[in-house]
């Protein structure tokens, strides 16, 4: 059965709309989890239910690891609430090295392995074994002075990958690798040449549709090329790719929304995806992720009532 194969997820950031929680604004949205963290829990986990996946990814605060476990009082206590509503902790995002700055430097390397080892016991403790990872971003075109993603620069960013994979590996936690638009690794090239230098042992991928897409690359033709590398996938839709111009900034991922869609009214050929994993003998997470939705409940299960009815039966 397809079911049994494909298992369907939902990442966190889903939920990080403010028509949802009913308040104007996305610091109101942490406001409102720091004043009322149980209530702001419970109607997550309650919403993931309701939506009918059954996986959770967990990602930047006010929906991370240190969150679920502050609210609910230990990680047992959380992974108990993940179990009475027959959820699965499918996968947790790591966030810290997009921020990390210049992360070639020995301290800076140690503090992120450091907080990805205690993230990844966490993950476990939970009954996930993998952590996506979001790679470094690029620099806004034409930016003085220039810094080149040429292959000196990426290998540097290889070997920390190298050896971050294999740190989560010894705690039985595997390394995918998040295809984020304006970072090292979305575009067709860049995928490539990190593909190349990293060791496929111990680092593995986590394409995003929709963010390939905005990077102006082929999400099927790319995902073909590195299918063995592939452990889970984002599947989102997207309406194109941004201009090469864009400001890469802190803002960058307020500026990816406008061009992420709902599930199957963008440019993600989702019969021809459907079959790659077919064909390719892919088993595992799916999440079906929208950023900031404002009914996610709905526009889940819409999402997912469109994958069984229209992929899974190509998939069988």
């Amino acid at each position: 059965m397809a079911g049994d194969k494909l298992r369907f997820g939902v990442d966190l950031v889903t939920f990080f709309h403010p028509g949802f929680w009913g308040v104007d604004s996305h610091d109101a949205i942490v406001d409102h989890a720091r004043a009322e963290p149980r209530a702001f829990w419970d109607k997550i986990l309650d919403s993931v239910q309701a939506s009918g996946v059954t996986g959770v990814e967990l990602t930047f605060s006010p929906f991370n690891w240190q969150d679920a476990i502050k609210t609910y009082g230990s990680i047992g206590a959380f992974a108990a609430e993940l179990t009475r509503r027959r959820l699965t902790l499918c996968s947790g995002f790591f966030a810290e090295l997009e921020a990390a700055g210049d992360f070639a430097e020995p301290e800076a390397q140690r503090a992120l392995i450091d907080k990805a080892e205690r993230y990844a016991d966490f993950l476990k403790a939970c009954g996930s074994d993998i952590m996506v990872i979001g790679a470094p971003l690029r620099q806004t075109l034409g930016a003085q002075p220039v810094q080149f993603h040429d292959f000196d620069r990426a290998k540097v960013i290889a070997d920390f990958l190298n050896r971050l994979g294999a740190t989560l590996y010894a705690r039985g936690v595997r390394l995918a690798l998040h295809t984020e638009a304006h970072s090292v690794f979305a575009g067709a090239r860049d995928v490539d040449l990190m593909m190349l230098l990293t060791d496929p042992a111990y680092v593995h991928m986590c394409p995003d549709t929709a963010h390939i897409i905005v990077a102006g690359s082929d999400p099927i033709q790319l995902v073909d090329r590195h299918h063995e590398r592939m452990i889970i996938a984002h599947w989102k839709d997207a309406i194109g790719p941004m201009p090469a111009d864009t400001p890469i900034d802190k803002h960058i991922h307020e500026r990816h929304q406008p061009y992420f869609c709902g599930f199957g009214l963008g440019r993600v050929d989702w019969p021809a995806w459907i079959r790659l994993l077919r064909d390719r003998a892919y088993e595992g997470w799916a999440i079906l992720e929208l950023d900031a939705a404002p009914d996610p409940v709905r526009d889940i299960a819409n999402g997912l009532t469109l994958v069984r009815q229209a992929l899974l039966p190509t998939y069988r």
